[in-house]
Order: C-alpha cells, then sequence, then structure tokens
C-alpha cells in the first residue's frame, strides 16, 4: 500500500546573464585624501571631497577618464601615499571582491622591470582569483630640460627587450594622457571591440597642454611615431583635420603575437568570462558526458556567450557589427582527456578593421565618345 505524492522543482538551467565588468577600472596612485581606502566613483562624484582639494596624480587622471568617459562612466579608486605600493592596494580590492576590467596605475614607471610586475600581478589575479585584467601604466612625460632625442632615448629603454602582453603604457606627454586614454577605453558609446583609434569616437577631451622641449619645440609627430613603435601608446592629429585622437593601445606583447593590440585581448577576455561560469556549473554533472547528443548539446549551451557578442544591429540601412564574426561550426570543441577531465577549445574571429587606408587618384584623359 501506498499513498500518492507529488512535488515540484524548479530546475535551474544556467540560461542567464553572466556580470559584465567591461569598461569598470581600478585607478591607483597618489592622493591627497582617503589613503588606503577604496572609493567607487562616477560621474557625479566630488572629487576634492573623495581625492583631496589639492591636486594629486590620481585626480588627475581621473578627471581626465570622466572627461572622455562618457554618461555611464564609473570606476574603483584607491589612493595611495607618496612612496605607496600599488600592489598593496591591487590585494586590497581584490579580498574585497571587487572584479575590474583594467587596473590604471597612475604613478610613472620608470624601469623595465616594473612593468614586468605589472604584467605578473595581472597573471596571478587570474591564477588567484578567476579574474581577467589588463593594465595601463604611466610612463613620464619630457621633463623642462630635455630634449626630445634625449626624451626618446631615455623612454625606448624602458620597453626595450619586455614581454609583458597585459600592460599598455602610456607617455604621460601631456599630463593625464593615461587617464585619456582609460576613459576613452570605458566610454559606453562604443564597443570594447573598437581601437581607441577610432576616428569616429570623436577628439580626446580634456588633454594637457601640447608639451615643449628645453628648446620650446612643441611635440613632434615624428617623436610619437618612434613612441609608437617601441610599443608605447600615444596621442595622434592628423594634419588639417580638426582635434586630437589615439593611436592602437600598444600592448608589450613579443613579435608575431595574436595580442599585440587591446582590442584583441579585450575580447579574449570576455569571451572566457562569459564561459567561465558556465564551465563551473557543469562541474560533476553527467548531463555533460562523452555521448553524441550530449556533447552537441552542451556545445550549444557554450556557445551561446559567443552567438550574444556577435550580434550584429540594422539601423537606417546600416550594419552596426557584433564585437565578434559570428560563430562557425567548430569554433568550440569538446575534448575528453580522460573519464573525468575536459577541455574545451573556442576560436572567435574579431572583425577586420581599417588602421592604414590609402587612396589612388587617376586621370581619365581619353575623349569622350559623344564628342
Amino acid at each position: 500500500m501506498a499513498l500518492g505524492k507529488v512535488s515540484t522543482n524548479n530546475l535551474n538551467r544556467g540560461q542567464g546573464a553572466v556580470t559584465e565588468i567591461e569598461r569598470y577600472f581600478l585607478f591607483i596612485g597618489p592622493a591627497g585624501k582617503n589613503v588606503g581606502k577604496l572609493l567607487p566613483l562616477n560621474t557625479d562624484s566630488d572629487l576634492d571631497n573623495d581625492l583631496g582639494a589639492a591636486g594629486s596624480d590620481l585626480k588627475t587622471q581621473v578627471i581626465a577618464a570622466r572627461a572622455n568617459g562618457g554618461d555611464r562612466w564609473a570606476c574603483l579608486a584607491a589612493p595611495i601615499g607618496a612612496e605607496g605600493d600599488w600592489a598593496t592596494a591591487l590585494e586590497l580590492a581584490q579580498q574585497q571582491g571587487f572584479s575590474v576590467e583594467a587596473v590604471v596605475i597612475t604613478k610613472p614607471v620608470t624601469t623595465g622591470a616594473e612593468l614586468q610586475a605589472m604584467h605578473t600581478a595581472a597573471e596571478q589575479l587570474n591564477a588567484k582569483y578567476g579574474r581577467r585584467s589588463f593594465v595601463l601604466a604611466a610612463s613620464a612625460g619630457i621633463l623642462p630640460t630635455a630634449t626630445w632625442s634625449e626624451y626618446l632615448v631615455e623612454q625606448k629603454a624602458i620597453t626595450a627587450g619586455i614581454a609583458a602582453p597585459r600592460v599598455v603604457v602610456v607617455p604621460q606627454l601631456h599630463g593625464n594622457d593615461l587617464g585619456v586614454l582609460a576613459g576613452r577605453l570605458a566610454n559606453a558609446a562604443w564597443s570594447i571591440a573598437d581601437s581607441p583609434m577610432r576616428v569616429a569616437s570623436g577628439p580626446l577631451l580634456g588633454l594637457g597642454a601640447v608639451p615643449q622641449d628645453k628648446e620650446n619645440v612643441p611635440l613632434p609627430s615624428a617623436i610619437r611615431s618612434e613612441l609608437d613603435k617601441s610599443r608605447f601608446s600615444v596621442s595622434q592629429t592628423y594634419p588639417d583635420y580638426e582635434g586630437v585622437y589615439w593611436g592602437d593601445a600598444n600592448l608589450l606583447d613579443t613579435a608575431g603575437s595574436d595580442f599585440q593590440v587591446l582590442e584583441y585581448l579585450r575580447l579574449a577576455d570576455k569571451a572566457a568570462r562569459q564561459v567561465r561560469p558556465l564551465l563551473i556549473r557543469r562541474i560533476g554533472d553527467r548531463r555533460l558526458n562523452s555521448s553524441a547528443t550530449s556533447m552537441a548539446t552542451n556545445t550549444m549551451a557554450l556557445m551561446a556567450p559567443l552567438r550574444r557578442m556577435a550580434k550584429a544591429v540594422k539601423f537606417a540601412g546600416e550594419v552596426f557589427p557584433g564585437e565578434i564574426q559570428t560563430p562557425k561550426d567548430g569554433d568550440l570543441v569538446i575534448v575528453w582527456k580522460s573519464r573525468t577531465q575536459v577541455e574545451v577549445f573556442l576560436q572567435i574571429r574579431p572583425h577586420n578593421c581599417p588602421k592604414d587606408i590609402t587612396a589612388n587618384i587617376a586621370l581619365d584623359l581619353s575623349q569622350d565618345a559623344q564628342e
């Protein structure tokens, strides 16, 4: 004999959205107030109250970032003392559960070893907390006692021979270049797949005064070009075209690498952040098994973030592309290495992007056939 029983259960299929941290940056640098604290800031923040009324390195860069970051700009600031350690502030932010896309370190570096330490710290965030971030670092602007050629030699020595694929280094030529770039990268009006070089994003806002060397020579375009060749990230202008713009956000990666510019790294990191929670949900779940049905079902499920990233919008006859190209069959492969160990391979395809355009103009001097 038995009594009837009925139960209802909610089945969580893991189809919800993953919280995005893209465009949320942690600024670390010297400031006159709230040293040792973590301060959430946005467009409404009173920076005199939060970072001190006096000028400071951190405050200067945050002001520039806010000016270029658009109406949804927000960040986390970690003021440190003049001799403070950025690594301590970064670890504090991690311990308190703050996940950020980028770490902006405002105190200028003077050696390549400092850049390598920043790269190591970024890698440790992934190893220790499963958080992927890149670093925006600063180097000093020109001193009033130096010529441009002397300055160039000094700067080139910092990045020479350095492999730090998660670091972008920005010379503070105008005094706030680092903050300007950080704001441009954090602006929600355009995609993380866009290079900061994108002219359609508009000119830079609030960039400091044009620097001069000891001979009163204003910043030459040739110096910018040489800094770019040495993998620094710098602003640029176009002759007879109004405004100041940006070049590539160069990563200190090795020659021939896939990740020599920041927009490619941002796309790969976003894909990893979106897929990781789906992988975690599958730990110990027999619904992921080596049967053909399971492999097909799970391949489709893990491809969902890539399809969302590839979604395009058509408006007024113009197509606004997604962050990546539409994934194809075979772009995600699940491999069973043993009965309990699975490896997943994903492939994403960034869209082509013109960064060097040449127009060739020819004359047609043939006689009009109607004449």
